[in-house]
């Protein structure tokens, strides 16, 4: 099992910043990929950025030039520091995290979400 704990949202006005964090845990062995994902009310959930273990990103056009990912491997966490914030980033941003176990099991786990409000 690997357990994702995830802090850092909140509301704030438009034109702020957040940075949102993701702790991994558990039988974690290989975390391959890390991603951040949003669902906003009536829509589908989106990919908002991605690292890999290599350090390799890649984020949505729409928040491209305002949001960063980064890793920090040593304590197996994820951050996203998300700048110029819209109303429309409004939405439940969730950590999803892949690899392999240490069975040699490949693994897809998502965090519980964190609402981030974008708001005057």
């Amino acid at each position: 099992q690997v357990q994702l704990v995830e802090s850092g949202g909140g509301l704030v006005q438009p034109g702020g910043s957040l940075r949102l964090s993701c702790a991994a845990s558990g039988n974690i062995f290989r975390l391959l990929f890390m991603a951040w994902y949003r669902q906003a009310p009536g829509k589908q959930r989106e990919l908002v950025a991605s690292i890999t273990s290599s350090d390799t990103t890649n984020y949505a056009d729409n928040v491209k030039g305002r949001f960063t990912i980064s890793r920090d491997n040593a304590k197996n966490t994820v951050y996203l520091q998300m700048n110029s914030l819209k109303p429309e980033d409004t939405a439940v941003y969730y950590c999803n995290a892949r690899g392999m176990n240490s069975a040699m099991t490949s693994y897809n786990y998502w965090g519980q979400g964190t609402q981030v409000t974008v708001s005057s």
